[in-house]
């Protein structure tokens, strides 16, 4: 439900309203196209061909989709045969080389199926965001603008994408910079991959399976990051609002604006505001003088005034709070199969790291994973820990308006609205544990001990 506080009219960067020219259509426009390239959301093709192609288009889109799984599942299954192998004669250091590999491409299968099977919750979850989020606070005294959260949500998934896909084709390109007539995948084939011809198709087959792996596993941290930082960027606009609920109830019942531009003028300097007050967004003084007020009938009381204040911050609060439920229920799952990819990953690729070869561009390219895999893991507890602790402080924000002047007349609807803002937001993986900093800290000790235990298996090996 959109705003109804649009009694007065002036700079879009004052008031909100659905006419916004600033107001983004589709906040995850670079996301989703992102996970339509990998494979793991279909392509709407049937939008661009008559409605009798409609059947062939769905099915070209789904196609591509299962290209996509296919593409990671090969490899995955050759590198479980290629382990296999190893465990019969092979190195304790080739062997968790291999396993690495095989848990690398089997989790880039499970997040192309994931996501193919939720792209249906996930297209709706989008548009629920992109109708009903609010761009700017309602009308006061200051307010702030939710346009840096998203374009701070593009900027995150657009470095961290480029991040990824430097890492993998790194990777796959260390043959082509050594002049070695190997591949850059040494894994089973049931055939000589090295024979002219065979290479070409083999080395380009695993160029792409490379370049698609390194995507996927961007993706999937890069909208759970970009939704938290627009559910957060929303928390500082229900802030905001709160906290200039009664200066908007007073413009709504036509106040001289003169007197709110005395009140203005005492509020504190910028740099003595309060800390902390807001997660991402910056405050800013209202243009007052660009306000035009309603006509004289259509004015309301103050109590009807202050009452559809309060009832726009509670829309707002409940659209927040719907958005974290959907996005518990889209992630709880993934989070729960991607901590423990994680930590497995860590602990081998250390291993591999620390007793595997000893070249220089192997060195390298295991840094690179490593450089990923950390990162991304504290981009999922950090934003988790950010989300929880930021979404109870809807009562302190009330606290910072003017709420004594008036209190009265709303005093039933402000109890109502305290009691339902203590309502804490988590992010849970497969609901058996937060995601927040201390699973950080959990993950990083459990793969360390699987570290620790693989180096004494090794020196018994010896």
């Amino acid at each position: 439900m959109m705003p109804s506080s649009n009694v007065y009219v002036g700079d879009s960067d004052v008031l909100y309203s659905e006419h916004d020219s600033k107001r983004e259509k589709d906040v995850f426009e670079l996301q989703i196209f992102f996970m339509k390239f990998m494979g793991q959301v279909p392509v709407q093709l049937d939008r661009h061909l008559p409605s009798s192609w409609k059947n062939i288009a769905n099915a070209l889109a789904k196609g591509y989709c299962i290209f996509c799984v296919v593409s990671n599942l090969h490899l995955a299954l050759l590198y479980v045969k290629t382990t296999f192998d190893m465990l019969q004669n092979g190195e304790l250091e080739e062997i968790t080389d291999a396993l690495t590999m095989v848990i690398i491409f089997s989790f880039s299968t499970y997040a192309t199926c994931y996501w193919f099977f939720k792209s249906g919750t996930l297209k709706r979850f989008i548009a629920d965001i992109n109708t009903n989020y609010r761009h700017h606070s309602m009308a006061g005294l200051t307010f702030v603008s939710a346009h840096y959260s998203i374009r701070l949500a593009h900027k995150v998934t657009l470095y961290w994408l480029i991040a990824c896909n430097v890492g993998v084709i790194c990777w796959a390109l260390a043959p082509l910079l050594l002049r070695s007539h190997t591949l850059p995948l040494r894994c089973w084939y049931p055939f000589d991959a090295l024979k002219p011809r065979v290479y070409e198709i083999v080395y380009a087959t695993q160029l792409w399976c490379q370049i698609l792996m390194g995507c996927i596993f961007g993706n999937g941290s890069a909208l759970f990051v970009s939704v938290v930082l627009i559910m957060l960027g929303q928390f500082d606009v229900l802030y905001c609002s709160l906290k200039n609920v009664d200066y908007n109830a007073q413009l709504l019942t036509g106040e001289d604006l003169n007197e709110l531009r005395k009140l203005q003028w005492d509020l504190p300097r910028r740099e003595d505001n309060e800390l902390n007050q807001y997660a991402l967004l910056e405050e800013h003084l209202t243009n007052l003088k660009a306000l035009k007020a309603s006509k004289p009938n259509c004015r309301p009381n103050l109590k009807d005034a202050l009452h559809s204040s309060l009832v726009e911050c509670v829309l707002l609060h409940q659209f927040i709070l719907r958005s974290c439920d959907t996005l518990e229920e889209l992630f709880s799952p993934y989070c729960l199969i991607k901590s423990l990819q994680i930590t497995l990953q860590l602990c081998l690729l250390a291993f591999v790291g620390v007793a595997g070869e000893r070249s220089t561009m192997r060195i390298i390219n295991l840094v690179q994973y490593l450089a990923l895999t950390l990162p991304e893991l504290l981009m999922f507890t950090y934003c988790g820990e950010l989300l929880s602790s930021h979404s109870i402080r809807v009562g302190e924000a009330f606290w910072r308006s003017q709420w004594w002047s008036n209190g009265h007349l709303v005093k039933r609807d402000i109890l109502i609205f305290l009691v339902n803002s203590k309502r804490i937001v988590t992010v849970t993986a497969g609901k058996f544990y937060r995601m927040d900093v201390q699973r950080l800290r959990s993950v990083i000790t459990q793969a360390f001990s699987f570290l620790t235990l693989l180096q004494k298996l090794a020196e018994k090996n010896q």
